[in-house]
């Protein structure tokens, strides 16, 4: 099976990093992550963090540099996770999929319980 790629959005403000509650009903279902998705065959990664954003999160954002990229296979999912940091343009974030949201400083990471996979991104932030 081919790997998926996998898009993820690091947006901060004021020195906080935006993280997302999974939805309960889904695989590692209450375990908070940075947010994004898969990538589509006929878009771009930026495109697709964009599409995403909008999509579950209900708001517009720029994507800049790629800061990270990480493989992650388990007996469910085979991804490879491309890391984004990212800003704010536009819109208010209204969870469509997520359980919660929190904005939280990177001291705090470890008092939320991550996917697995976000691992080590939360250590080069």
């Amino acid at each position: 099976m081919e790997p998926h790629d996998v898009v993820a959005a690091i947006i901060k403000k004021d020195g906080l990093y935006l993280i997302a509650q999974r939805n309960r009903h889904k695989y590692m279902g209450l375990r908070w992550e940075f947010p994004g998705g898969k990538v589509e065959s006929d878009e771009t990664f930026h495109e697709a963090l964009s599409r995403e954003i909008q999509e579950e999160l209900n708001f517009k954002i720029n994507v800049h540099e790629k800061i990270a990229e990480e493989k992650y296979k388990d007996d469910q999912i085979d991804i490879i996770l491309h890391y984004y940091l990212c800003s704010e343009k536009s819109g208010t974030i209204r969870l469509k999929e997520h359980e919660n949201i929190a904005w939280v400083d990177k001291k705090d990471f470890d008092k939320y319980a991550f996917v697995e996979g976000d691992g080590n991104v939360l250590s080069i932030l």
